[in-house]
């Protein structure tokens, strides 16, 4: 299945990339991104058995339109991060450094504190640890500050008792997994995924933005909430009650969302610069495409990144229901969000993570699919953005096809 230069125009936006034959729906999906639902700029790559089928990219760097997006491109994807994090502990455990049934406090003894002494990794990355929240939230300047974060959440006392419930860790997931991993590892977690994932990789993938890298990041911003006429969205206006904890400060949902105060810029360099890896990673929808295609399987001469029971424990539910932060129904696995109505990916073998307001990467091992997509225009959504799931859709019929 060959691939093809391809360029089209939307209004005035110019669309770039490739197209293996066959993918030209996924194509014709982004498009309608641009006239329908207020896309800016976005890129969308997808790979199938290893192999890159599409990789597409339009419209603006800035979500003001003051720059082209480019193929070099990155942005920001917020939670999609916690997609690639997620791989760390479980090569991990892969490499025999990482039991997930032990203790945190085994590898990290201060987490033992106000008592979290008996929760275990797995409960830790399944959302199960039960401190979602903290009770001084921190400033940006103590957040990024590794010492300082970790030991804030060291000392948290659980809001409901580990294992017991699940409930999205939207942040402090950040200071969890950087706490156990640096114990175990001796090296941040930003360091980490770039001496054993992304630099193998060659990923344009990063958890703590280089300097150097910095003049590819364009800006995020939001977006005017458009859907097409007549449907063929996503009906995605939340319920009344989570509606209704957004807005109440002292809700789980509201104090998870504002552990740093006051809300961070996140065109901040610091902010980017900063090894947040539930919330800051930097990536271009090729990167997420690729890393995730290294899940399954190799990918251009490199080696796979997971063993096939290592793949197994990926996709493995560990968390499901109603989800105490979000309000909603959701699974997780060791880390990742798994496929379920909360967040559609391709099928129920699916797992990957969404980035609240539209990025999105994922691996499926059933079709072999793997697929990023990253955007500049933020919008209101948490789990399923409407453009993410319309390029979803599409591929979903082309697999279907084949």
């Amino acid at each position: 299945m060959g691939a093809g230069r391809t360029k089209g125009r939307v209004g005035r936006v110019d669309v770039q990339g490739t197209v293996a034959a066959g993918w030209e729906p996924v194509k014709d999906a982004f498009l309608r991104n641009f006239e329908q639902r207020g896309e800016r700029g976005a890129a969308v790559a997808v790979h199938r058995d290893g192999a890159k089928v599409v990789d597409l990219w339009a419209g603006s760097r800035d979500v003001d339109g003051t720059a082209p997006w480019t193929e070099s491109t990155a942005q920001v994807v917020r939670s999609a991060t916690k997609g690639v994090a997620a791989a760390v502990p479980l090569l991990l455990h892969q490499r025999g450094l990482l039991d997930p049934d032990a203790p945190v406090a085994t590898y990290w003894p201060e987490f033992k504190a106000a008592g979290k002494d008996r929760v275990t990794v797995r409960q830790l990355l399944a959302h199960r640890a039960g401190v979602p929240v903290l009770d001084r939230p921190l400033t940006l300047a103590e957040a990024v500050d590794l010492p300082t974060a970790t030991g804030a959440i060291a000392a948290q006392a659980p809001v409901w008792e580990p294992g017991t419930a699940h409930g999205y860790h939207a942040h402090t997931f950040s200071w969890l997994l950087s706490g156990l991993v640096h114990r175990v590892t001796g090296r941040t977690i930003g360091r980490w995924v770039a001496e054993e994932i992304t630099g193998p990789l060659g990923l344009d993938l990063w958890i703590g933005l280089p300097d150097a890298e910095a003049h590819r990041v364009g800006r995020l911003g939001p977006v005017e909430e458009i859907d097409p006429p007549g449907g063929g969205a996503l009906k995605l206006r939340p319920k009344r009650s989570v509606s209704e904890a957004y807005k109440d400060p002292d809700s789980l949902t509201r104090r998870a969302f504002g552990v740093i105060e006051p809300q961070p810029d996140e065109n901040d360099p610091v902010y980017r610069a900063a090894e947040l890896p539930g919330s800051a990673g930097v990536a271009t929808a090729r990167a997420l495409a690729r890393f995730y295609a290294a899940t399954l399987g190799p990918v251009d001469g490199a080696d796979r990144l997971f063993a096939p029971a290592t793949l197994t424990l990926a996709r493995t539910e560990e968390s499901a229901g109603a989800d105490r932060v979000l309000l909603v129904g959701t699974r997780f696995g060791l880390g990742h969000m798994l496929h379920g109505p909360a967040s559609p990916l391709l099928g129920p073998s699916s797992f990957g993570h969404p980035g609240r307001g539209g990025s999105l990467g994922f691996a499926d091992p059933e079709s072999g699919i793997a697929f990023g997509y990253v955007t500049n225009g933020m919008r209101k959504t948490v789990t399923a953005d409407p453009r993410a799931q319309a390029l979803v859709r599409a591929v979903r019929s082309v697999v279907d096809l084949t």
